[in-house]
């Protein structure tokens, strides 16, 4: 039975790269809302992906459990057709739907050479960065949105880093990660014209700056002493944690209205002005509207008004 604290009671979430970051965040507080959520990722307990970073799968699973909702860990490598299409036939057989489908695959951050041409970019590893970011996602849609249409109300959130706005005036860092941040945009496009008819919403959303766990092991800082990192990164004090945008979905999976949404590129600021969450300091950090009239102006960092 669902509650207003507890809205997604009954509904049944696949979060696709859920081991860290943003699908961590968006898989916990889904179960949060009481959804039962099947949170997948290569790297499992015992068996790390080329990552090579502690983060699993069932560490998700237990969050997400934790918090309230059923958390239940599928290791895949959404690469595979064949475990991909095991895996939504297991979701068939276990829950008989699928309401929600978060497609938050990349892993491609150790293949990316940071502001490098493609002529001296690696090729190998940018192809294999854009299989993981685009070929991912399409597999997962094919198997999964096959399930969802079976019953009206169906959500599907295509993660990615930027807005459709900044990223139309923006080149992201490389060719590769550029088309690997641009293209989840366009796929939540065509889900959105491809599911008009089966009465389901399709998304793009964007989180902020993300303190993820890698972010915070990069400045050599925790959650609790985050700010520690403004002394090397000034602009780092518009940061958000990964339950922001978690807070972000289970919002638009909550709202019946939801399907005014779709086909739309949107953030976790944006919609926390819409909906009235709150990160977990009770701060609502709006990013995309910072990096532009302060980061990317020249300005000196100044969060006021923007948290």
């Amino acid at each position: 039975m669902t509650t207003p604290e507890r809205p997604l009671t009954g509904r049944v979430a696949l979060v696709a790269g859920a081991t860290r970051g943003a699908g961590r965040g968006i898989a916990v507080e889904l179960g949060a809302a009481g959804a039962t959520v099947y949170v997948t990722g290569r790297s499992r307990r015992g068996a790390p992906s080329e990552y090579g970073r502690a983060e699993t799968v069932e560490d998700t699973a237990d969050l997400v459990t934790a918090a309230g909702g059923t958390g239940i860990a599928v290791p895949t490598d959404h690469l595979v057709p064949d475990q991909v299409r095991a895996l939504v036939e297991r979701i068939d057989a276990e829950r008989g739907r699928l309401d929600i489908l978060v497609n938050d695959i990349f892993g491609g951050d150790p293949l990316t050479e940071w502001d490098t041409p493609v002529w001296e970019h690696s090729l190998d590893n940018g192809l294999h960065l854009l299989h993981l970011a685009i070929d991912t996602h399409i597999v997962t849609a094919h198997f999964a949105l096959a399930l969802m249409i079976r019953n009206p109300g169906g959500l599907v959130v295509e993660v990615t880093d930027g807005t459709a706005e900044y990223n139309d005036d923006n080149y992201r860092l490389n060719l590769y990660y550029d088309l690997a941040k641009v293209a989840p945009i366009r796929l939540s496009r065509s889900w959105a014209h491809e599911l008009r008819d089966h009465g389901a919403t399709s998304v793009a959303i964007t989180p902020g700056w993300l303190r993820s766990e890698g972010m915070l092991d990069h400045y050599g800082v925790t959650e609790d002493t985050w700010r520690d990192a403004c002394g090397a990164e000034p602009h780092f004090a518009i940061s958000e944690t990964p339950r922001f945008v978690g807070r972000a979905v289970a919002a638009l999976a909550a709202d019946d209205d939801r399907h005014r949404w779709n086909g739309r590129s949107l953030s976790s600021g944006g919609l926390a002005k819409e909906y009235g969450f709150t990160d977990l300091d009770g701060s609502a950090p709006d990013a995309w509207r910072y990096v532009v009239e302060v980061q990317d102006a020249g300005r000196p960092a100044d969060v006021t008004g923007y948290r």
